[in-house]
């Protein structure tokens, strides 16, 4: 009995082991080949998709839906995500042996609808520093231009972003009001205070109440003292931020870059280099299952990046970023603006006659919307499933207004 007993022990060992063993290889990506009668290491690939249910195309081949997990060869594959109503999603990723390879495609409306925010004309949307709030002016038409008329409605806007469905969780609210055709104006680092420039006067308005026009706390004297302060303050914001970087990574921030933006998670960097400048590799420990898209190390001037923090991996976005705008107002002649949109996964550009949303390595490039808008006026929300245009529809003799279009 005692050697059965031991017996049963020892084969109960071994088919424990087996089994957690055969476990062990098939999580790390190792699958029978019966033709050649071996276990080859493959990688896994897992896709989801937003929304999901979408179709899963690997080099052509229909292959399953998405949500799922598939073990692959390694080597490089064309993968395209299709479904019906939505743009297409397509990217070639390198499949490596042993590792988990993960993406979600955000899909995109192919035909996005059109909701109209503003009908009297708005002039220079601009957006605050966190992207969480609109402000414009509502022009006075020339025709009532005058010192009698009836103001009522006109002057200085904020609108929130946020929870963006058919309406708006909270309504446009009036900073000032006036006349303020032309004038021009910027958030302070907080977004609870903008100044406004008139004639060549400057007021400090609180954005969270009505300030009217009699009522205006005119700082033209001390004007520059205040955007210094505020310039100090994103300073200090932005050394924050980049103190946890690697050194060479922080320096090249602080020194060779301007227009510094992290996304909304802080996981990636965008910045426009104001100097040429060389990234050394592996400035953190390599990561398991990074990206594979191909990454640019040497920083040229006037050129935008990608950094994504957590993979030591750096993108080039555009290479001719002297009138892109990725940070702050409309203050230029610029016809071109990049921003972070809300899944911190994607990018925003607005050019004229098209907006594209692309992945954050710049692949995936897919023109959301094509047609009449006043460009670089297009800017992400903070419920992603729209963005906010500036539009006239074509209709020249119109002041234009801004246009909630649905492309999720």
């Amino acid at each position: 009995m005692t050697k059965l007993r031991i017996l049963l022990t020892i084969l109960t060992f071994i088919v424990v082991f087996t089994l957690g063993t055969a476990a062990f290889m098939y999580a790390r990506g190792y699958r029978l080949n019966l033709r050649e009668n071996s276990i080859n290491p493959t990688g896994l690939l897992v896709l989801k998709s937003d929304p999901d249910g979408a179709q899963i195309f690997i080099d052509n081949e229909l292959k399953s839906a998405t949500n799922t997990t598939m073990s692959l060869p390694p080597g490089m594959y064309d993968i395209r995500i299709e479904k019906e109503g939505y743009i297409s999603w397509i990217k070639t990723l390198e499949i490596k042996a042993e590792i988990v390879t993960e993406e979600t495609a955000h899909l995109f409306k192919s035909a996005p609808s059109l909701t109209a925010i503003t009908f009297s004309g708005v002039e220079n949307p601009t957006p605050s520093q966190d992207m969480s709030k609109i402000s414009y002016i509502a022009p006075v038409p020339i025709k009532v231009a005058t010192a009698s008329a009836n103001l009522n409605g006109y002057g200085l806007w904020v609108m929130e972003m946020a929870n963006l469905p058919l309406g708006f969780s909270r309504e446009p609210r009036r900073i000032t009001d006036g006349k303020l055709n032309s004038a021009t104006w910027q958030f302070s680092p907080d977004d609870r205070e903008i100044i406004l420039d008139i004639a060549k006067l400057s007021y400090l308005l609180p954005i969270s109440e009505t300030t009217n026009e009699a009522q205006r706390v005119n700082i033209t004297q001390r004007k520059v003292t205040t955007l210094k302060l505020w310039g100090e303050t994103e300073k200090t914001r932005l050394e924050s931020h980049v103190n946890k970087l690697p050194i060479e990574l922080k320096e090249i921030l602080l020194n060779n870059a301007s227009s510094v933006v992290f996304s909304p998670d802080e996981r990636m960097i965008m910045y426009t280099a104001s100097a040429s400048a060389k990234l050394s590799d592996n400035l953190i420990k390599d990561f398991p299952g990074a990206s594979t898209q191909k990454q640019n190390r040497d920083i040229n001037i006037y050129h935008t990046y990608i950094y994504d923090i957590k993979e030591d991996r750096n993108f080039l976005i555009d290479n001719d970023s002297k009138n892109l705008i990725t940070k702050g107002g409309i203050t230029t002649s610029a016809q071109r603006r990049l921003a972070f949109f809300p899944t911190s996964r994607n990018l925003l550009l607005a050019e004229p006659n098209k907006i594209t949303i692309m992945d954050y390595d710049g692949t995936n490039r897919q023109v959301v919307y094509e047609g009449n808008y006043v460009a670089p006026f297009a800017f992400p929300t903070v419920s992603f499933d729209r963005i906010i245009i500036l539009t006239n529809l074509g209709a020249e003799d119109k002041l234009p207004n801004l246009y909630s279009v649905g492309i999720k």
